[in-house]
């Protein structure tokens, strides 16, 4: 998910209230506390061109503030920004959300990666993935089998280690069951993005026992703060009309109980009308996988994704400016 300059992003039914977070999340959540409580979400970051040195200036503003955490996003040079952060901020963890395994090779990735992580102080996190088939596409890649592709990347880093110096704590981008166990078989951490608050406490019901302590479960949450809950609610559905379009997003969402909303958004794909696809996205879905309206509204929202064991990322947009000024509405809302 990438914020852009014109304030959409390009990257509510609760959880069963005696669902009890895993020893494993608890671990998580105890490092990520802040001095105000780990109510406080992570934060996505975008070094846009041109807007690299203010993201840097709110990224030094938000670790002075007691934020948990960075994520940063793959628009622009993540591995960049990253490095950066090592040097402009002091206590705040941060981590890539995601960088494709296809942009690097595994040896230079570990290399890279491996920097950050000394520089920092152990502050860093590399989280990983195959991103989706446009972008792929786009690289002119021979992508393989998601899940054989990510181990044998995650395989050669390892082994590059002994020259690199020590390895970051890797995640992998995640949705589905076979995705999220082999995150726990060979990772420290799974990173969802616009997942189904409703559907986490049962998929992760049905990993019980997989995670180490304080393996990472986090989420990357479109959120647009605004007292008119429906013009946020539009900002919301202006960012997802990316997602709907993905098979493996649709897939997920059929999984998480939405399969009416799917079976119309595919209908308007094969119809050539994806221009309205708003219209088929429910609030009953939207309001379960994004956050929008009022202050009250969205932190009630991020602390229920606490509640459900998965550390929140928001994901700032806003009605009425661009990245810097979303983020900015996310402190205020905290002040």
């Amino acid at each position: 998910m990438n914020p852009t300059r014109n304030g959409e992003a390009v990257g509510t039914e609760h959880p069963d209230p005696e669902h009890t977070p895993t020893v494993a999340t608890i671990g998580y959540r105890a490092a990520m506390a802040t001095t105000k409580g780990d109510n406080l979400p992570a934060v996505s970051v975008v070094a846009s061109p041109t807007k690299r040195r203010a993201i840097l200036e709110l990224a030094s503003r938000l670790d002075d503030l007691g934020f948990p955490a960075l994520a940063c996003p793959s628009l622009g040079s993540t591995l960049g920004l990253c490095t950066s952060l090592a040097h402009e901020t002091r206590n705040i963890r941060y981590f890539t959300s995601i960088q494709p395994i296809y942009y690097n090779h595994p040896v230079e990735a570990a290399n890279t990666a491996a920097h950050i992580h000394e520089i920092s102080g152990g502050r860093f996190g590399f989280g990983i993935g195959v991103s989706h088939g446009p972008v792929v596409s786009r690289l002119g890649v021979q992508a393989g089998k998601p899940l054989s592709d990510i181990r044998n990347y995650v395989d050669a880093m390892r082994k590059q280690e002994q020259f690199s110096g020590q390895l970051p704590p890797v995640y992998l981008a995640t949705m589905r069951d076979r995705m999220l166990s082999l995150a726990a078989g060979i990772g420290d951490g799974a990173i969802w993005a616009n997942a189904s608050l409703r559907h986490m406490p049962t998929q992760l019901a049905r990993h019980a026992g997989e995670f180490r302590d304080g393996f990472m479960l986090t989420n990357m949450i479109p959120t647009v703060i605004d007292d008119d809950l429906e013009a946020a609610r539009a900002i919301n559905r202006k960012t997802m009309r990316g997602y709907v379009i993905l098979p493996n997003y649709r897939n997920y969402w059929r999984e998480a109980g939405y399969a009416e909303e799917m079976e119309a958004i595919e209908a308007m794909i094969a119809e050539g009308r994806r221009d309205d696809l708003p219209s088929a996205m429910s609030n009953r879905w939207l309001d379960d996988c994004t956050l929008s309206g009022p202050v009250d509204r969205v932190r009630d929202g991020l602390a229920a994704w606490y509640a459900a064991g998965v550390t929140p990322i928001a994901v700032m947009s806003s009605t009425s400016g661009g990245q810097v000024h979303a983020i900015k509405q996310l402190i205020d809302a905290y002040a």
